[in-house]
């Protein structure tokens, strides 16, 4: 078996979540910061149910599921995506920038080392996570850098290490209340993403539409509630949230499956169906 991914839409075979045992909302973000504010509540009950129920997504997919084990010290693990980056030669074990995500680092390797999965490298230059990092198609890379999460010195690590190996690199400020890049854009199918061309520079959108993308675009007040954060499973299908009504109509009118679980106890504390997984092993595009 072959470990690692070259693309973001490859078929899904093998993919890495974490309970929810240990989730409550926190203010690590603008996004979970503007929930608290509200007053709404956190129903712990409810989170694990809808965790349940993207499980069971990804199982009837056909999908194996691995588990981190979650850490109590940890309310945030629960967000799998960015404790790691997954690429063609293994895992890139990331520094977690905020205090209460710090200590990820641990059950990731340890999750690696005994699944047999190969740590290719491990940033240690500074702060970066794994919904910063998307792989647009093969050999090319989109890094955000918004500073309160991922740091300049250590997009350029990663960045480094790819181009070395003939990667393309392009390493994108975002606004800071945006939290990763996946919360401006993810790639769906091959030449497919959802942006919120609002909030995106308008040098990523016309990059993208220059290697030949269709845009679903994506509104301001959808992205800030995940609207944009799907995972493509691959064979045209896409896990989303229910929530996400504008973006699962573009999508089905393209002909894809769309897979759309309630997802609400999540995306109010800042992450949405693609934070919450890392792919591990997906069918080679380039091959």
């Amino acid at each position: 078996m072959t470990w690692g991914v070259d693309s973001e839409y490859g078929r899904l075979h093998d993919v890495l979540l974490c309970q929810p045992h240990n989730f409550r909302w926190r203010p690590t973000s603008a996004i979970s910061k503007a929930t608290l504010d509200s007053g709404a509540v956190f129903d712990p009950e409810l989170a694990r149910a809808q965790h349940r129920e993207l499980v069971a997504v990804y199982e009837s997919a056909g999908v194996r599921i691995h588990f981190l084990e979650p850490d109590p010290a940890l309310p945030y693990q629960v967000f799998a995506r960015d404790s790691s980056v997954m690429t063609p030669s293994g895992a890139v074990v990331t520094q977690l920038k905020q205090r209460w995500r710090r200590g990820e680092y641990a059950a990731v390797i340890r999750f690696y080392q005994d699944a047999g999965i190969p740590i290719h490298r491990m940033i240690t230059a500074g702060a970066i996570e794994g919904g910063d990092v998307t792989i647009v198609e093969p050999g090319v890379l989109l890094v955000g850098n918004g500073e309160e999460r991922t740091e300049i010195q250590a997009a350029r690590q990663l960045a480094g290490w790819l181009e070395a190996e003939g990667w393309e690199v392009r390493i994108e400020p975002i606004p800071g209340q945006f939290v990763h890049i996946d919360v401006l854009v993810s790639i769906l199918a091959p030449r497919l993403a959802a942006v919120c061309v609002e909030a995106a520079s308008g040098g990523l959108v016309a990059w993208l539409r220059e290697k030949g993308f269709e845009i679903l675009e994506v509104s301001v007040a959808d992205a800030f509630n995940l609207g944009v954060n799907a995972i493509s499973l691959g064979a045209e299908r896409v896990i989303s949230t229910a929530a996400s009504v504008r973006l699962n109509e573009q999508m089905r009118a393209l002909g894809l499956e769309v897979l759309d679980p309630d997802l609400s106890m999540f995306t109010a504390g800042g992450g949405g169906a693609h934070c919450l997984a890392q792919a591990l092993r997906r069918e080679r595009v380039a091959e």
